[in-house]
């Protein structure tokens, strides 16, 4: 009785260890049925022009037409956080050109401006004359010298002045 039972447990684990050699094997056939989906995000409410994309805001949908074609947005780190220029319906795919990244910065916030020309640096306040992203060329007013200056936005409340 006592052998018998050595041998249920023994083929048990043989049993287990094989199974589990076969595992990545099966995973390998059964990986490219699962890479061959498509899928959109699509917002399940109304999401309207200048609104902050929340993940709550939408879900991820399989595609089932072979034809849906586009720059549709296919997972939540494309849309989330975003925010929206054209005004986005329920249930319908989410296009990446309807989409934008947040300002870094807004016409009239104060900003900072630096200015690098070999060993000389020189950090000013400017007043943004408009609003952009993160790596945007913008126009600046220099507070101190009322001068207008273009210049990169490297960070939120931080612009590079460009040398002519």
């Amino acid at each position: 009785m006592m052998r018998r039972l050595q041998n249920r447990i023994v083929m048990k684990t043989l049993v287990s260890a094989f199974l589990m050699a076969l595992l990545p094997a099966f995973a390998a056939v059964a990986g490219p049925a699962e890479e061959g989906k498509r899928y959109a995000m699509v917002p399940t409410a109304v999401i309207y022009p200048g609104q902050i994309i929340g993940s709550g805001q939408v879900k991820r949908v399989e595609v089932t037409n072979p034809d849906f074609a586009g720059d549709f947005a296919t997972d939540f780190g494309q849309v989330e956080g975003m925010i929206t220029k054209s005004t986005l319906i329920p249930d319908r795919a989410i296009s990446i050109s309807s989409l934008r990244e947040p300002f870094a910065v807004t016409h009239g916030q104060q900003v900072r401006l630096l200015y690098n020309n070999g060993s000389l640096q020189i950090t000013a306040l400017g007043m943004p004359l408009q609003d952009g992203s993160i790596g945007e060329l913008i126009r600046v007013r220099n507070a101190d010298s009322g001068l207008t200056v273009s210049g990169t936005i490297l960070s939120p409340g931080i612009v590079q002045v460009v040398s002519k």
